[in-house]
């Protein structure tokens, strides 16, 4: 039987990512039957055990502190679901930009940016650990689900959007994908748009999980514009609702007028230099995808907020603290004896050893820590380090104080 091949690309704007013009994968694959290539990326992330860990890592709040708040997982989805949205709207590929947003936090390590800065501490003898990097190296190296190719191989366009920045000396070595970081040019619209959608995300969600957690009110928000506006609004609107969906109908306006800024100042922008093809839009200098002036400073001003009063308030400190206590020790637990690890895990350190030397034995350690998700590095500390770490307490605080 023969299946029609039904394009997403039909309708699309010259300067999207058109998948018959794709720099194609590294190793080469037949087509599908009935699927396009960036809808079969989005189907290897989908179905990828590192996708299927993001449930149980943290966005802001441990996984265990409660059950509703985002994980790393429901944030790639949430970053998905704005993205394509918008990407409709300008008439780019939605499967290439929701691959792009389900990939992006792959390399996420236990605990969130704590778990990073911890396992970047201690890979800075061996080249540092950043989390953009690891998400390739996740697709390209880590995840063994296929006969003829290690990692997912993805193509070209979705790689090149799971990498959003790269240091001169990282960039070097990653090719023709690393090239627009040494020539200072863009990415895709896409992946432009991935990013953005990742901020937009995550800042009002964070909004919307510090207010459930307590850690932030109704009445120190009101000092910012884009939720104080909505607040108003929607409060002198809704007087006879809760407050829980009172929140939620003022984060919804957010994202929305976030979300619309977005799609018009990108239209305009796109409208005016009417690049004829994507690689027309990588050879630019400046993102094409954006907010306007009035917006991004609406989005500044709540980005910098939730960083002095949420990200660094002194519970979240707390626990912070704990977990680089837990990611340090198990780094250095594994470095002393690598056979601590799980057997493939061990091998791939000695391997690492004979080749890399100890460069290499670092990084298959770095891989496999994180490589965790909250409640199994616990775990790990816990029947290594012989006792457990305070996070476990504290959250359950959290959970009776809030639930």
């Amino acid at each position: 039987m023969t299946v029609h091949l039904v394009h997403p690309g039909e309708g699309m704007a010259p300067w999207a990512s058109w998948e018959t013009l794709s720099r194609g994968r590294e190793h080469p694959e037949p087509s599908h039957a009935y699927r396009g290539e960036y809808q079969r990326d989005r189907d290897r992330i989908i179905h990828s055990t590192a996708f299927r860990r993001l449930v149980y890592k943290t966005q802001v709040f441990v996984n265990h502190e409660g059950d509703h708040y985002r994980t790393r997982l429901t944030h790639s989805l949430e970053v998905a679901q704005i993205a394509r949205t918008a990407a409709r709207t300008l008439h780019l590929n939605e499967d290439l930009v929701e691959a792009i947003c389900l990939a992006h936090d792959l390399g996420h390590t236990p605990f969130g940016h704590a778990g990073q800065d911890a396992l970047n501490a201690c890979m800075q003898p061996w080249g540092g650990f950043e989390h953009n990097l690891q998400s390739l190296r996740v697709v390209d190296e880590l995840e063994e689900r296929y006969a003829g190719f290690r990692g997912l191989n993805l193509t070209f366009e979705t790689r090149e959007g799971i990498l959003k920045h790269s240091s001169k000396r990282n960039a070097r070595e990653l090719g023709e994908l690393g090239r627009r970081f040494l020539d200072r040019r863009q990415p895709s619209l896409e992946a432009q748009l991935a990013n953005l959608a990742d901020e937009i995300a995550y800042n009002n969600h964070d909004v919307d999980d510090g207010l459930r957690a307590g850690l932030l009110t109704e009445d120190e928000l009101a000092g910012v514009e884009l939720f104080a506006e909505h607040w108003s609004g929607v409060r002198d609107e809704n007087r006879h609702i809760g407050r829980r969906a009172l929140i939620h109908e003022t984060v919804r306006a957010m994202i929305n007028e976030v979300v619309t800024d977005l799609v018009n100042h990108s239209r305009a922008a796109l409208e005016r230099a009417h690049p004829t093809d994507a690689d027309e839009v990588r050879n630019r200098a400046r993102s094409l995808i954006g907010f306007s002036r009035t917006t991004a400073k609406r989005h500044r001003e709540l980005k910098s907020f939730l960083n002095k009063r949420l990200y660094r308030h002194e519970r979240v400190m707390e626990m912070t603290e704990q977990a680089t206590a837990v990611v340090t020790a198990l780094f250095e637990r594994f470095m002393s004896d690598v056979h601590a690890m799980p057997k493939s895990h061990a091998q791939r350190a000695l391997q690492g050893q004979e080749t890399d030397g100890d460069t290499g034995r670092a990084r298959a350690v770095a891989d496999y820590v994180a490589g965790m998700t909250d409640r199994y590095a616990l775990s790990a500390y816990s029947r290594l380090v012989g006792e457990s770490p305070d996070l476990e307490m504290r959250a359950q605080l959290m959970r009776d104080e809030h639930d």
